[in-house]
């Protein structure tokens, strides 16, 4: 099971792991995760963590430590992590090839089985 880090979204993710101006500790790194949620049934959570969880599944890509929640490997088994940013919007985007349907906004998908229910996206 792997998660893949484009070298534009690595750079980034250095720039946040880095962004408290201190030396990271050698544990500090990203969480990659789903949680349910969205209006396709999952949705990505992407966060900087100071250390693993006990059950995490541990990588390193251009030099980030990669923590794979283990209950969400299984679903994000091969994802795509970039970053864009561009006139028209900015941020991390995931390419699953687990996903068999996405929401318009790209936060969230369902897979082919146990998707839990859809949450209908709120319009403002």
């Amino acid at each position: 099971m792997t998660v893949y880090l484009t070298e534009k979204a690595a750079s980034k993710l250095r720039g946040f792991i880095y962004a408290d101006g201190k030396p990271p500790t050698s544990e500090k790194g990203i969480r990659v995760a789903v949680n349910q949620g969205g209006c396709s049934g999952f949705e990505y959570v992407l966060n900087i963590v100071p250390n693993p969880d006990v059950d995490d599944v541990i990588y390193e890509q251009h030099d980030i430590k990669i923590y794979l929640d283990r209950d969400s490997a299984p679903i994000l088994d091969g994802v795509v992590i970039d970053f864009i940013d561009s006139l028209a919007e900015s941020g991390f985007i995931f390419e699953n090839p687990n996903a068999t349907e996405a929401c318009s906004c790209g936060k969230s998908f369902a897979v082919a089985e146990n998707t839990p229910a859809a949450i209908p996206c709120t319009t403002y």
